[in-house]
Order: C-alpha cells, then structure tokens, then sequence
C-alpha cells in the first residue's frame, strides 16, 4: 500500500516529525511492505526547501517554499503540497495535525471527493488540541489566523475517514466536540527501543561531580508556570546539599533567562547549569546524567490533550520521575513504581518527592529500571504500527483501540 504522511512543519526543530510521524512511517515500511512517503513544508528549516532526503529509510519530499505575499504564499504552498501528494498515487493520506498547509491540502481533497473526484483516502492525525483553549492561545497567531486553525480542526476531525488520537483527551474531544463520523484510534506516542546512554561525559563537560545528585528537566518550558519552576528549584536546593539542576530544552519567550535570574535571586545560580538544546544524537547521554527527572505540568486544556514525548524519552533512558498527575502523564508513569505523581501545581509535593528520591539510591535505580521495561513494553512503535497498518488495511466506520480491533 502507498501511503502519505502531510507534515505540519519540517524536520527541525520542533518534535511531531521525527518523533512521531518517523519512527511509524519505519516500521510501516519494514515491518508491513508499506511504502511512505512524507511530504512537509519546510517553513522552519528553509535550507531544505524543495530538497528530497532519506532519513530511517523512509524518503522526504520537501516542497518549494514560496516568499511572495503570505496570503498567496499560503495557498500556494498548500497546493503544492496537494500536487506532491498525488503525484505519489498514494492509496491513504494521512495528515499529521488538523490545520495549516497540510490541513489545507487535505481539505481540498475531501472537498473534490465529496464532487465525485477519485482520490485517497483521507485520514487526520491529532497530537494537540489546536483551536479555543488550546495551542491558538499559545502561538502569536491573528485573530484571523486563530478562526481557520479552530475551523480547519472541526471541518476536517469532521469529515476524515479516520482520526488517530494522541491522548484520552484528545480522543474524548473528538468524539465529543468534533462529531468524528469516521474511525478513531488511539495512537500514543511510544518508544523505539534503544540502548541507555552514558552520562559520565555530560557530567565531566559541565563539571558536575561523579557523585553530586543531579535533578534534569528536560522541557520546552511553555508546559507549566515558570514561578513554580523557580521555587521548586529553590527548596530542593535549600535541602539537598551539592545537588545540580541540569536543565535540557530550550523556550521560545525568554523563560531560560527568567530562570538564571530567578536562580541569582533565590541562591541557587551555582547550582545551575543550562545545557539548552541538544542534537538528538546526544540527547540519551544527557538524560543518562540525571539521577532523577522534575515533570512539572501545569493542568490545562492543552497539557491535558497533549501525549509528551519528552516523558517516553525519559522513561525509556530508565530516569525515576517526579511529574504532575495531569492528562496522558498517568498512562506513562506508574506512581510509587516508576517515580511520583503529583497534585497539579504543588509545590511542596513535588520538592518532597524529589528529595526522597535523592535520598534513596536504590529506590531510585528500581524505578528506573521499571520505567525503561515498562515504556519498552507497553509503548512500542512496532505494535502501534501494527494496529495503524490494520486502519489503513479497513478504514470502514467504527472505533478501534490501539491493537487495531473494535474498542469496547
């Protein structure tokens, strides 16, 4: 079967594509004798424009990027990709994030659909909540650009033949608000098994003893408040004497900077180290310098929606987490088995869950170790990609679970 993954963005920086849409186009191809193709509008990597790349054997069609008035530029990019996408005579697309270009171009071939035409089949996937409460409040966008995104996710959740879901809440808000006449099928973000990394290097770059205990936040900082942030950070440090904060992520309205003054003020600069993003390549040796991972996650519309793939990578680096008990996070992470789920934004709950993992080598290295078996086992791509490939083979109308057979 020919299949067509629409991206909503190109390959760097941001997660969706080599995160998600990647590593199942991989195992659709080797496990399953499909071929993908993925086609992105690379807006956020314009060096790729109109470049064609493999990446895990899977081929890359980036469009042209177009520079003329944005209105036009928009539509144009959209039928762009609408051109590139049939012109690989693909039996499904499937369209990665309800909105933008892609969400155009998939629009336009439901339209043509419904007059007649003989086209794909049309499946969306969603890993957010895009329109009112959710990521349109987080993104500068026009109040112009705000309705077509929250339109374009109702129209076309709407009128897929299939909805994959990357949450309990998404799939509740899709079935519910959505109205999704189609198939729905949970769809986590899971895990490619992989060897732990060694963190000793990191350790030595950044002068971090061997045996000072190192708090990591692996964040893009937007997820939680960033004064709960300052005063967990702060208590710990207070408590927890030669403790370092080993912070991996980059934010995208200055939080970094909030944080190192917030770290002058409060004592605990010295402590601090700020690693900043980090290639993917050199991601697991990070994670393996951390004796345990903060999750602060504060409790709203689109962390309740969201499937964090920040926590599968942690999990699956064997890191004991200290998270707040919000949305997809207790799918992942098994209190008092794996690390300690929190009330949403306690702080002390959260300082204390840390300081007794600190304190406790061997709690610490049971939980990791459950959470690197536990991901391993129960988040797989290979058996996502089994369950995808069993949609793909019968889209007929219906709900299916994540094995690909009729939910109950």
């Amino acid at each position: 079967m020919k299949i067509v993954f629409l991206a909503p963005f190109g390959i760097r920086p941001k997660g969706t594509v080599i995160a998600r849409m990647l590593p199942l186009a991989a195992s659709l191809q080797e496990r399953h004798g499909h071929r993908v193709t993925v086609v992105l509008p690379p807006y956020t990597n314009p060096e790729d424009s109109g470049k064609t790349e493999i990446v895990r054997g899977v081929r890359l069609l980036n469009i042209r990027l177009s520079d003329c008035w944005k209105p036009a530029a928009t539509l144009l990019m959209a039928w762009r990709m609408f051109q590139v996408a049939l012109a690989e005579r693909p039996d499904i697309v499937h369209l990665f994030k309800p909105k933008g270009y892609g969400g155009l171009a998939a629009m336009l071939m439901l339209w043509l659909t419904r007059l007649g035409a003989r086209l794909p089949t049309v499946m969306v996937d969603t890993d957010d909540w895009e329109g009112e409460g959710g990521m349109n409040d987080l993104h500068a966008y026009s109040a112009l650009e705000r309705k077509v995104f929250a339109f374009q996710e109702q129209w076309l959740l709407s009128r897929a033949v299939a909805v994959t879901v990357a949450s309990r809440a998404l799939e509740q808000m899709v079935r519910q608000c959505a109205k999704a006449s189609g198939r729905l099928m949970y769809l986590p973000n899971c895990v490619d098994d992989s060897a732990p990394g060694d963190g000793s290097g990191i350790r030595q770059r950044f002068d971090i003893a061997g045996d000072a205990p190192v708090v990591l936040l692996y964040t893009r900082f937007f997820e939680f408040e960033q004064q709960r942030l300052h005063e967990v950070f702060e208590n710990i440090f207070r408590r927890v004497p030669g403790v370092r904060f080993l912070v991996v992520g980059a934010g995208r309205a200055g939080e970094e900077q909030q944080l190192q003054a917030a770290a002058v003020k409060r004592g605990f600069s010295g402590a601090l180290v700020m690693a900043g993003w980090v290639e993917p390549e050199q991601l697991r040796d990070f994670l393996a310098a951390g004796d345990l991972a903060l999750y602060p996650f504060a409790d709203t519309l689109v962390n309740r929606c969201k499937c964090p793939a920040k926590l599968t990578e942690l999990l699956l680096a064997g890191v004991p987490v200290v998270a707040d008990s919000v949305g997809q996070i207790p799918e992942y992470l098994a209190h008092d088995q794996g690390g300690i789920l929190c009330r949403p934004g306690d702080v002390d709950a959260m300082v204390e869950g840390a300081v007794r993992l600190i304190g406790d080598r061997t709690v610490r290295l049971r939980m990791g170790e459950f959470n690197r078996n536990h991901i391993r086992e129960e988040f797989d791509w290979n058996r996502m990609a089994a369950a995808l490939s069993k949609l793909y083979e019968d889209p007929a109308s219906g709900r299916i679970d994540s094995t690909g057979n009729p939910a109950k």
